[in-house]
């Protein structure tokens, strides 16, 4: 006789209930979607270089500023989260997943008005992503000093 609350067998009875994972087409659909904003990211480039005879470093900051600008567009009008739900990570991973983070928590909170909830809660994930980014840039920057200085 088995026993449902035995340990043993409840790895294995567990197992038989969990859906299969994706992991390829999960995979597939991120380097795929993220590799096309980063198409889109480039071609943005390259037009403001061209057309509009921008430097490379200009043009590459008005393409993250375009790029940020149209995923905060498509969060307030719904479009992104359909977007980012078939995409998944591949639109998480560019500067457009960040900005869409901005963007939908500060619209979950704008009944709350515009200090006390937009501004309050605006950084919610993101305010991790920039605390980890600065600190470890200083700790690799800190790093790298040393590295320099010793080898001098």
């Amino acid at each position: 006789m088995v026993k449902l609350n035995d340990p043993k067998n409840y790895s294995k009875n567990m197992k038989s209930y969990q859906p299969s994972v994706p992991y390829f087409m999960n995979c597939l659909k991120a380097f795929l979607f993220g590799g096309a904003i980063c198409v889109i990211g480039q071609s943005l480039q390259e037009m403001y270089i061209h057309s509009f005879h921008f430097t490379k470093d200009n043009a590459g900051n008005l393409t993250s500023a375009t790029l940020i600008l149209i995923s905060a567009l498509l969060t307030g009008f719904g479009v992104y989260d359909k977007f980012a739900r078939y995409a998944g990570a591949g639109s998480l991973v560019p500067v457009t997943g960040f900005a869409n983070s901005i963007t939908s928590a500060g619209l979950e909170s704008k009944s709350e008005g515009i200090v006390l909830g937009i501004a309050t809660n605006l950084f919610k994930l993101a305010g991790a992503v920039i605390v980890f980014g600065v600190v470890s840039a200083t700790v690799f920057g800190t790093i790298r000093l040393f590295i320099e200085h010793l080898l001098k």
